[in-house]
């Protein structure tokens, strides 16, 4: 067997070392996340599986990079061959390292998002370390792609030497392209600006340019709005830092609500109370910290009278207002129509004179 092998040509034997390499390479990898997932299985934790899902890729590549990196002294390259398997290791090399890099920020993120539970009553808390995580873990996986591609550059002596003679215009050139790209440079600062400032989080409650939607999506120079009827209003960030918005969530998500009617002055808000009083205490959308009703205004017509309930969150206060506001409607229209807005007139009778007029 050693002879037949002594016996091949060179080139038959680097390929046949490479090829063992590989499937090495691919055997270990395959028992090794095999043990890992019988491991996983029997623990509680999702840290683990999460662990297994982002690094089962970059790591089969690893390993058979690592498996070539073992054989390559003993292949049979030639001058030419050495040369150009030394360029294609600076070109995968570093473009394996900065994957695992991704694939470990990934897991981080990951790990953020599972303790950070966005389902719970209070989860202020949560959508902030929500927010953050995924502003700053953008801007990490774009500051790494970025070195891993010049790393990747340097590589190439061509593109190296040419890379020395564009760093002498480095200036010129910084000032063109800032001017040029100031609009994108502005909202990227700002996206950067608003992980630590946190004028917004993820699944905030927001009114911006009239319009009323939750947070959906935080990108380092866009946010993704999700309005009320399932459209999306995209919105740079600037304008978050720049602009007045309102945010219904900013350190609370409970939420004071209110509803108008307008009511015949000789209405009876005393009886109208103690009805607003049962409607809001038997819904169970009302979160029991506050009820009220007063005559707020009066105009020539009628009056306008304005009740108040408080509920865990703008969409349960929506629905609350709606119910409370059918519910005392209904009320009004079946047990007090009195209260109903009436046009009041005056009718007033002249009789006339028998005999004013003389018959000729």
């Amino acid at each position: 067997m050693q002879r037949f092998i002594a016996e091949l040509p060179g080139w038959m034997t680097s390929i046949f070392a490479i090829v063992l390499a590989i499937a090495v390479a691919l055997l270990l990898h395959r028992l090794a996340f095999s043990l890992a997932r019988r491991a996983a299985a029997r623990t509680s934790t999702q840290l683990d599986d999460i662990v297994i899902r982002r690094l089962y890729r970059p790591a089969r590549w690893l390993l058979m990079a690592i498996a070539l990196s073992f054989v390559q002294p003993g292949l049979d390259l030639g001058a030419s061959g050495t040369r150009a398997w030394a360029q294609a290791a600076g070109l995968l090399v570093p473009g394996l390292i900065g994957w695992m890099l991704v694939a470990l920020l990934g897991v981080l993120f990951d790990w953020v998002l599972l303790r950070a539970d966005v389902t719970v009553e209070n989860n202020l808390r949560a959508r902030r370390r929500r927010t953050r995580a995924s502003i700053l873990h953008r801007i990490i996986v774009f500051v790494v792609l970025a070195i891993t591609f010049c790393l990747m550059l340097m590589s190439i002596p061509s593109v190296r030497s040419i890379g020395v003679t564009l760093i002498a215009s480095a200036g010129l050139a910084a000032l063109a392209v800032g001017a040029a790209a100031q609009p994108a440079l502005k909202n990227l600062i700002g996206g950067i600006q608003m992980a630590f400032s946190e004028p917004i989080r993820l699944d905030d409650v927001v009114i911006v340019e009239g319009e009323w939607g939750r947070i959906e999506d935080i990108r380092l120079t866009y946010v993704v709005v999700r309005l009320w009827d399932e459209r999306r209003l995209v919105v740079p960030v600037s304008q978050f830092l720049e602009k007045s918005f309102q945010n219904w969530t900013r350190e609370t998500s409970q939420l004071l609500g209110s509803v108008f009617w307008y009511l015949d002055p000789a209405a009876d808000i005393p009886r109208l109370r103690a009805k607003l009083e049962e409607l809001v205490k038997a819904n169970p959308r009302w979160d029991g910290r506050f009820f009220n009703l007063q005559v707020t205004d009066t105009k020539p017509e009628a009056i306008e009278v304005r009740g108040l309930m408080t509920a865990k969150d703008a969409s349960t206060a929506f629905d609350l207002r709606c119910d409370i506001r059918e519910g005392l409607l209904a009320y009004i229209r079946e047990e007090m129509p009195e209260a109903l807005v009436r046009t009041r007139g005056l009718i007033e009778f002249r009789p006339t004179r028998v005999g004013s007029d003389s018959i000729s």
